[in-house]
């Protein structure tokens, strides 16, 4: 079985797409995770399970891990094991059939063709062909999910795609340094200008409503559902990415699944992998 292992660089909410469609499609997949993700759409990030030991997202079922034994016994239950190994320092030890890099940091933080017979990148900062053997188009739009052989993905343009007709708009980044703390949940309704975030330039004790404490108040950009929300009590600066706002408000069900987007990029993963394959036969 584990000599088709894949390991996913990232666990984030495109990365857990990549994962739902390897992992469907039968292949043993291990997630490599940083040690304090950021995930904004946590309700569909298998990532969260840095945090909480165990992370669920549709029909997949994460567990954090820490050896090789917990490693092999995840597998064995029919769940998708994660490390916190940044580096990737657990690559070489084994020996994967393909790396799939969807940290999506807009830049390589890595990532080798040397690291298995197979490898695939998602997004900017990857040229294919040198870096990896396929890069993923990850841009919104026509070429969305697109594999190019050589050469790059279209650069970062740092404007969010177009959902409900809003755009930059709906994406909230933080007017302070601090801590991080949520007057809202993912899930609600909420109403441009209202408050939906306090940063403190301290942390605050468990027992301090989070509602009554002096900071830096975090307004919503525009009525609509919290679609992503960074994890509470997260340690932010000035201008990091803390929310996301869907204005379609009949669509609460979209922040506890998948998207379209990574639904795209786990299919065109998938494509290559098998294209690679398929040549090297």
């Amino acid at each position: 079985m584990l000599d088709k292992l894949i390991i996913v660089r990232g666990g984030g909410d495109l990365a857990t797409g990549v994962v739902q469609a390897l992992w469907r499609a039968g292949f043993p997949v291990l997630i490599l995770e940083a040690g304090a993700p950021s995930a904004i759409r946590r309700q569909v990030a298998l990532c969260e399970a840095v945090y909480d030991g165990t992370a669920v997202v549709e029909d997949i079922h994460c567990r954090r891990c820490q050896s090789q034994q917990d490693l092999e016994q995840t597998w064995q239950n029919g769940e998708v094991p994660l490390l916190v190994d940044p580096a990737g320092e657990a690559i070489a030890g084994l020996h994967p059939w393909a790396v799939v890099d969807a940290i999506i940091a807009k830049k390589n933080l890595g990532t080798t063709r040397s690291m298995a017979p197979k490898t695939i990148a998602l997004g900017p900062g990857f040229t294919a062909g040198v870096d990896v053997d396929v890069v993923v188009e990850t841009m919104r739009g026509h070429n969305l999910g697109c594999l190019i052989r050589q050469g790059q993905a279209r650069p970062n343009t740092g404007v969010p795609g177009v959902i409900g007709g809003a755009s930059k708009e709906r994406v909230i980044h933080s007017p302070a340094g601090g801590w991080f703390y949520n007057l809202v949940h993912i899930g609600d309704v909420v109403q441009k200008g209202e408050a939906i975030a306090v940063i403190t330039p301290e942390a605050l004790a468990d027992e301090v409503d989070p509602a009554a404490a002096q900071g830096v108040l975090v307004p919503a950009s525009l009525t609509g559902i919290i679609r992503g929300l960074i994890r509470n009590g997260y340690v932010v600066t000035t201008g990091f990415k803390v929310a996301d706002i869907d204005p379609r408000r009949e669509e609460i069900k979209n922040c506890f699944t998948i998207s379209d987007k990574a639904r795209n990029l786990g299919g065109a993963v998938l494509t290559a992998l098998l294209m690679l394959a398929r040549e090297q036969t």
